[in-house]
């Protein structure tokens, strides 16, 4: 006997279970809630009838095959015999991420598929992979942030026993599994949760439409909604971290904000699963309140374990590219550089002039240590928000590729890769959509090029609803093999080996390490160890005392000194690792 309850608070009559072939009255219990007890089998479908109105889809349906506007599946998610009973997780002071999109990771754009290349990323030495959001949304291909149903797995790629293979087989290689999950909006097409109660408020405002009522009438149960949707995860997938996007537009004006909850249950769970799990925010406000810990009397933190630090990208890539244009200009000035050595915020209460304001607080490292900062040289945002998805393997020189690497992979903060990074990968990566619905598939295709029109890039921006656009960013795995892909591959794979075994390269302190310019040298010092990357146009020779652990389009001269030709990069230190 299946249990099927739904929050409809919303329902002035009714509320009817349809049920293959069939139609249930459903009974009304307390505060909205709606149920019927009723045989069903898995892969029967189902949704459920609002007062007589169109039948619409289950809001926790785990299956959606037929798309966000046809009917639920029902899924045993205990149907799966898993593996991993001695996985303890990852710590966060071990993590090095990997954020992957699923369509793209592979040709086939499935979990199943992904999996075939699971031991590329062992062999990496990456620790958490991080999925772009699977929740489903109208069409076959997307980014993901416009799902519409949090709790099913999108059909295309593979559906909610997919994933859970997927995990099963991760965790066997050593590798934990995170998800990026989307609780600030849903997507414009198939959205019916207003059908059911008020998930959504005009009393706050986000970029991307309704924002969601966590704070007004009814907001107890929507909460419970994306509380209950992070335990799934976690629990029944048994992922190991959630990545949540754009948390500064979760508006809520209560005392104990969503995000604080959402931690509390999260590290409440942790403790009953005894394994580590991961909160990871995006977030715009540059405030290490974040990650602070939880205290009574409101006078804590929100007690998130980690947040993406986006100036440590910006930082980096004007060094490495030169841009300055947009919100790149403040990144420009010369402390950024040094500032990023000892915190992951530039705008820390500085001026941003980007956002005409101050910006940001400052971050205590004597209190919060740099693990739990997020550092990327490349993302899907920095990436595929690009007029035309190039990379930064599009943009500098495979010795400029080497010292980024080095400069994140030897600095205080977690760190993150986006795929294909590790090789230089020579596909772009663009934004794309499937939108059904001709005229929302229209503005999209119209709105991305008139933006990029005011930049001059109007003849160049790939059409997001062209399937071109998304099979041109697939990644091409074959050139790998190509003397130059894989000399940057060895080169990401030796700095992640020595930031595991060398303790310096690995200490989130934030107050151990310089940077300093010398000339066209860049110097940059982690306890005893050393980074020197060439800037300049001719070769440079490097004065040193120390053991060369690791070194990229760099030589030995005939009086045994190391010699950095342009672009090149060399890692230092006391012994050999």
């Amino acid at each position: 006997m299946n249990n099927f309850r739904i929050w409809a608070p919303a329902a002035q009559q009714d509320v009817q279970l349809c049920l293959d072939d069939t139609t249930v009255p459903m009974q009304a219990e307390q505060d909205g809630w709606w149920s019927a007890d009723v045989d069903a089998s898995p892969g029967a479908r189902y949704a459920y009838r609002v007062d007589d109105n169109d039948e619409r889809p289950d809001p926790r349906s785990l299956l959606q095959p037929d798309g966000p506007h046809g009917r639920s599946e029902v899924v045993d998610l205990g149907a799966h015999d898993w593996q991993d009973e001695a996985w303890r997780g990852v710590p966060l002071s071990d993590a090095v991420i990997y954020e992957l999109h699923i369509g793209t990771f592979t040709e086939e754009g499935t979990l199943d598929a992904a999996i075939d290349r699971l031991d590329h990323l062992a062999d990496l030495g990456i620790t958490l992979i991080e999925l772009m959001p699977v929740a489903a949304f109208p069409g076959t291909r997307g980014w993901g942030y416009d799902g519409v149903n949090l709790f099913a797995v999108h059909e295309a790629y593979g559906g909610p026993l997919a994933l859970q293979r997927f995990v099963d087989a991760a965790h066997a290689k050593g590798l934990g599994v995170a998800l990026d999950v989307v609780y600030n909006h849903l997507g414009p097409s198939g959205n019916y949760l207003p059908v059911f109660g008020p998930y959504f408020t005009d009393r706050h405002h986000t970029p991307w439409g309704w924002a969601v009522n966590l704070d007004g009438p009814n907001s107890d149960e929507v909460r419970r909604y994306l509380i209950d949707n992070a335990l799934m995860w976690f629990r029944d997938f048994h992922l190991d971290a959630l990545r949540l996007d754009a948390v500064h537009a979760l508006i809520d004006d209560r005392a104990v904000h969503f995000l604080e909850e959402l931690a509390a249950e999260t590290d409440s769970l942790a403790d009953v699963l005894d394994r580590p799990l991961l909160l990871i925010a995006e977030s715009d406000r540059n405030d290490p309140a974040t990650v602070a810990a939880r205290a009574g009397g409101g006078t804590g933190g929100l007690g998130l374990h980690a947040q993406w630090a986006d100036d440590l990208h910006h930082t980096w890539h004007v060094l490495l590219t030169g841009e300055t244009q947009g919100y790149y200009a403040d990144f420009a000035d010369p402390d950024a550089l040094v500032k990023s050595a000892r915190t992951p915020f530039f705008h820390d209460g500085t001026w941003s002039s980007f956002r005409g304001r101050h910006h940001g607080r400052p971050v205590d490292g004597e209190i919060t240590p740099g693990d739990r900062f997020v550092a990327s040289l490349q993302t899907h945002d920095q990436v595929g928000n690009r007029a035309t998805g190039d990379r930064l393997s599009h943009l500098v020189s495979p010795g400029r590729l080497a010292i980024g690497a080095a400069l994140m992979l030897t600095a205080p903060y977690t760190p993150m890769l986006f795929m294909g990074e590790e090789w230089g990968a020579s596909t772009k990566w663009a934004y794309f959509t499937d939108h059904e619905d001709p005229d929302l598939a229209r503005a999209v295709s119209e709105g991305r090029r008139k933006e990029f029109a005011e930049h001059g890039w109007s003849e160049e921006v790939p059409d997001p609803q062209e399937a071109s656009t998304r099979d041109s960013s697939v990644l091409r795995w074959d050139e790998i093999e190509e003397p130059v892909h894989r000399a940057l591959l060895d080169w990401y794979r030796t700095l992640i080996a020595l930031r595991r075994n060398v303790p310096d390269l690995r200490d989130p302190s934030l107050t151990s390490g310089s940077i300093e310019r010398d000339g066209d040298l860049l110097r940059i010092r982690r306890g005893e160890h050393e980074m020197v990357a060439n800037f300049g146009d001719e070769p440079a020779r490097v004065d040193h005392a120390l053991h060369v652990l690791a070194a990229f389009e760099a030589s030995m001269d005939a009086g045994g000194h190391m010699v950095l030709e342009p672009d090149g990069v060399v890692l230092l230190g006391p012994n050999a690792a």
